[in-house]
């Protein structure tokens, strides 16, 4: 395949994944309610800590991808073990993330009702598209060389960005509220 072709497939499934979510999350009739908080005391206080967990997680993608790619000032070659890490962090930072999907879906939905919320709707479906982008680029052969930086580097930032307009705005209104 191509660089070319390979990155257009990866991309546009990653756009598919995105339209779908949205659609799905604009179309389907919000329940208004949890199906599970694992213990927390509400969705919200569930969703934001989840989301906090996988934010430190993918920060934690990002020093062992710079430091594997020689990127990490001062670090030099990275240790055996700094991949496993990368992998595991990676999939349990996305793990995290899947009740906290199912939850802004299926009990609140694509909401447009302010731009914060629009763009958190937006960025949070857009997140699963590059995950989704990001995935099949490791396992596409033709990618360019920096395709899978800037794809880990995008679903890095467009989680950041999902986390600031939900979890951060969360905890400026109620403070740190550990359940």
């Amino acid at each position: 395949m191509t660089p070319g072709a390979a990155l257009a497939a990866v991309l546009l499934v990653g756009a598919a994944v995105t339209v779908v979510l949205g659609v799905y999350g604009r179309a389907h009739g919000a329940a208004g309610r949890a199906l599970f908080t694992f213990g927390f005391s509400g969705m919200l206080q569930m969703k934001t800590w989840l989301a906090t967990a996988a934010l430190v997680l993918v920060v934690v993608q990002v020093v062992s991808a710079s430091w594997m790619w020689e990127r990490l000032p001062g670090a030099g070659a990275a240790p055996g073990w700094v991949a496993p890490l990368h992998r595991w962090s990676g999939s349990t930072a996305f793990v995290l993330t899947v009740p906290v999907a199912v939850h802004c879906l299926w009990a609140i939905g694509f909401e447009t009702t302010t731009t914060r919320v629009l763009l958190h709707s937006v960025a949070g479906c857009v997140f699963y598209g590059a995950y989704a982008a990001k995935m099949l680029g490791l396992r596409l052969p033709g990618l360019p060389g920096w395709g899978i930086p800037v794809l880990g580097g995008t679903v890095f930032a467009v989680l950041v960005l999902t986390w600031l307009t939900s979890a951060l705005w969360f905890f400026t209104r109620s403070g740190l509220p550990l359940t």
